[in-house]
């Protein structure tokens, strides 16, 4: 089993909007690593969200894809193109089921000179039945060259 790790710069875009509320925007930058291990493409990369350090792996693809989300916040978000998946969030009340109705997704790599790509996902969040929000992620990422 080979894997490949090379160190990317990653720029974040994440748009919420709530079923009811104001479009929330987020932009951020990040350092982290793109791993490649038996076909498949990770994204690895850790945020700070007041105070709390969450550790995200992105398995990235154009049908099926998985964020996993460790630390501060513990997450399981699936991706399906063809049907609605059933993800986890834990609160400090235990884990709660989570349905994630895919929308679009998308990856796109380049893998001539320099390592960069951009993933997308579009999808409704489903918490207890009741749809809570539109949610676009698009992670786009570059290798830093040394």
């Amino acid at each position: 089993m080979n894997s490949a790790e090379t160190k990317v710069k990653i720029k974040l875009n994440s748009t919420i909007l709530p079923v009811d509320g104001d479009r929330e925007n987020y932009e951020m930058w990040l350092d982290g690593s793109l791993v490649e291990k038996s076909g498949k493409t990770y994204l690895r990369y850790t945020e700070r969200l007041e105070e709390k350090e969450i550790r995200t792996t992105v398995k990235m693809g154009n049908e099926q894809a998985l964020i996993l989300r460790g630390g501060g916040v513990k997450m399981r978000l699936p991706f399906n193109i063809v049907q609605e998946e059933i993800g986890a969030y834990d609160t400090q009340f235990g884990s709660m089921p989570i349905v994630t109705k895919t929308r679009h997704l998308s990856y796109d790599y380049n893998e001539d000179k320099s390592m960069s790509g951009t993933f997308n996902v579009q999808y409704d969040l489903i918490i207890s039945g009741q749809a809570v929000g539109k949610y676009t992620l698009e992670i786009q990422y570059s290798e830093v060259l040394e």
